[in-house]
């Protein structure tokens, strides 16, 4: 099989994922495209932005930028070779592009001439790139879906006083996080000594499971896309406002509490 992977992201799902596919699969890696994230920043850049901060509030747009970094996890990604570095040691031909969105990806994607594309570490992909391989693209999203769309792993499994998260392989369409299902993986919670601790922790933990989970996918892919099923009816979320955060904080003691026995707290 034919694969094509896409990424906007130097050191991260795609720089863990490669060696894997390399190593365990017999799928034909023929290209990585790897976008530089270049934004237009027009009226609806900034309209969208704005939205945005009306919903969730000024103090919880400065508290999602105070933790982005949690969702790195504990230096796994850190530690990851650049793609374009990995690509170049593993003989796998590498382009780089503006934008997910530009006319010179959606070339990339069609000369690729490939059965599949993955997409790792993107944002939004519009049709006119998710429809150029011959299965259309599929995507690892961090959570457990339909639940969770759109949603930052773990904060939200906590908001929802949950103590299981889990990641989900699906296929890509015109909206986000609600393709079909090919694979997903349930797992408990590793509740940490900080709220930060644990999202950091369950960052590294989902990106492992996930890696193999996309091994597997690949190896029976014709077995999975015969069984992929549609999500239903699903929830989105979007970086907490600050009353949404402290529920977040409030919930994570009180599963701690719950889950975790004395002697390990």
């Amino acid at each position: 099989m034919r694969i094509v992977i896409l990424t906007s992201s130097r050191r991260g799902t795609a720089s863990y994922c490669l060696p894997l596919l390399k190593k365990n699969t017999d799928a034909d890696i023929v290209r990585v495209i790897v976008s530089q994230g270049q934004v237009v920043k027009n009226r609806k850049f900034y309209l969208k932005k704005i939205k945005k901060i009306i919903k969730i509030g000024l103090p919880g747009a400065v508290n999602g930028i105070r933790i982005r970094s949690w969702f790195n996890g504990l230096g796994l990604k850190n530690n990851l070779k650049d793609i374009v570095v990995l690509c170049n040691e593993l003989n796998v031909p590498v382009i780089e592009t503006p934008a997910v969105n530009n006319p010179l990806t959606v070339q990339l994607m069609r000369e690729a001439n490939a059965d599949l594309a993955i997409s790792l570490g993107n944002s939004y992909i519009p049709k006119k790139i998710f429809t150029q391989a011959k299965h259309g693209m599929i995507n690892i999203h961090g959570e457990v879906l339909p639940d969770f769309q759109n949603a930052q792993s773990v904060i939200w499994q906590v908001y929802e006083n949950r103590a299981e998260t889990g990641y989900t392989i699906h296929r890509i369409d015109s909206k986000i996080d609600t393709g079909d299902i090919l694979k997903m993986e349930k797992y408990p919670i590793i509740f940490k000594d900080t709220f930060e601790n644990t999202v950091r922790t369950m960052a590294d933990e989902t990106l492992a499971r996930a890696g193999k989970g996309l091994v597997d996918v690949i190896n029976h892919f014709e077995q999975y896309l015969k069984e992929a099923r549609p999500q239903g009816k699903g929830k989105t979320y979007t970086t907490p406002s600050i009353k949404e955060f402290w529920r977040m904080k409030s919930n994570f003691k009180k599963l701690k509490k719950s889950i975790v026995p004395p002697a390990e707290k």
